[in-house]
């Protein structure tokens, strides 16, 4: 009996560079970049002053005011991204029996913490300051559950934390569960909103943030002259669906899911393991659960934060992999242009594979100006490649050694 196909029928964003699909894909398009001053709070003490923000959208267009007041940032973010691709779905329209068998997955990487910081600081004055929705506004599995509650979804529902790979986790996840029957239909993604000052504090301290002051060059990846990534904030969802259950009720299918691979380093927090290994064996799982070779894929969206360490043994695992086609292939980094959404970027970066496959074309790696000879592959430098896009692998790696690895394909019917 043949496995179960997952096909995609549903995409919603909120990214620095667009807060809509058409807006994020025409966006990608055109290279635009969405780093700048940050403004969210007064950020002129800090090593690092940049940041890509959600700029442009009034939240109470999505969400009640009142029940805003008892949402984080990041579950605001899920929210909103999660409505556009459930509208484009249709599944709300679905009936409450069939509900039931529809879960909601969204990962994040540091959740609520704007929440958290908020309370420790009224706690400091007294602990009767502490709101009462402290706990349900901070923890990472919340939009989830607001998604799930909004819907009435009652199938599966969690939250999953690995780091920048928590979305691609999430995805991934999604995509076993229906194709294991779990599920017929899965909302999925990540969501992450940690422009925040202990956030920002905490990253710069460690040196993994950039300090270029400049906009326009600080997220360089695979360039050398990159010393660090750049945050971002915002969200990426998908809805995921059983393909008989989508031809079924005659849902508009946008690609599909043919694989997913997942690793871990076992080496180091924060270090990827040499020539990223884990990250080898994540490509090859995936190719495999896809039963495609590498000569197969037409594009990779790179982790490719702009880190020195990242950029260059992510190089090095892509050669590993791909042997002679990496040579061919079409590899891009769009946190050049959205900054490192960390749990949220596997949302995003599946969201631009999948346009990358329905409008035809690669997004750009912008700010690449100074060739790295450890980083000598094709990175579509500073335009677009109109081009057919047949299979599109996204690469997603986060601290603690956690590696994901989406595929998709496609959809031919």
């Amino acid at each position: 009996m043949s496995s179960p196909r997952v096909v995609v029928t549903g995409m919603g964003v909120l990214s620095p560079i667009g807060n809509t699909i058409d807006e994020f894909s025409s966006a990608l398009s055109a290279g635009k970049n969405g780093i700048d001053k940050i403004t969210l709070f007064d950020a002129a003490g800090y090593k690092a002053q940049l940041a890509g923000e959600i700029r442009n959208c009034r939240f109470e267009d999505f969400i009640d005011p009142r029940d805003l007041k008892k949402m984080d940032r990041f579950t605001v973010f899920g929210m909103i991204a999660a409505l556009q691709a459930v509208e484009q779905s249709g599944l709300h329209e679905m009936n409450s029996k069939d509900r039931e068998d529809i879960g909601v997955i969204i990962g994040a990487g540091v959740g609520g913490i704007e929440t958290f910081s908020d309370n420790y600081e009224r706690l400091l004055k007294s602990p009767r300051r502490v709101s009462p929705f402290f706990i349900p506004m901070m923890i990472s599995d919340i939009a989830a559950g607001q998604v799930s509650i909004r819907y009435g979804f009652k199938g599966p529902n969690y939250s999953v934390v690995s780091a920048c790979s928590s979305a691609t986790h999430a995805i991934g996840d999604a995509f076993r569960m229906i194709k294991y029957g779990d599920a017929h239909a899965i909302v999925c993604g990540g969501a992450e909103a940690a422009v925040t000052p202990i956030s920002l504090a905490g990253f710069a301290n460690m040196k993994a943030l950039t300090t270029n002051p400049d906009p326009a060059t600080a997220s360089r990846p695979f360039d050398a002259m990159r010393d660090g990534f750049v945050m971002g904030e915002g969200a990426g969802i998908l809805v995921l669906e059983e393909l008989e259950h989508a031809r079924g009720r005659d849902a508009h299918i946008l690609g599909e899911v043919v694989g997913y691979g997942a690793t871990g380093d076992a080496y180091h927090l924060t270090t990827p393991a040499p020539d990223g290994e884990g990250a080898v064996r994540a490509m090859k799982k995936a190719l495999a659960d896809a039963g495609l070779e590498p000569g197969d894929i037409d594009y990779i969206n790179a982790h490719g934060t702009s880190t020195p360490y990242n950029d260059k043994n992510e190089t090095a695992a892509i050669k590993t992999v791909f042997g002679d086609a990496a040579r061919h292939m079409y590899i891009s980094s769009t946190k050049s242009m959205t900054g490192h959404l960390l749990g949220a970027a596997g949302g995003i970066e599946a969201i631009a594979c999948l346009l990358a496959i329905r409008d035809g074309f690669v997004p750009p790696t912008i700010n690449y100006a100074h060739p790295d000879p450890e980083c000598d592959l094709n990175y579509v430098p500073n335009q677009k490649i109109d081009t057919p896009i047949g299979t599109a692998m996204s690469n997603t790696f986060g601290f603690g050694g956690h590696n994901g690895v989406l595929l998709f394909k496609k959809w031919d019917s």
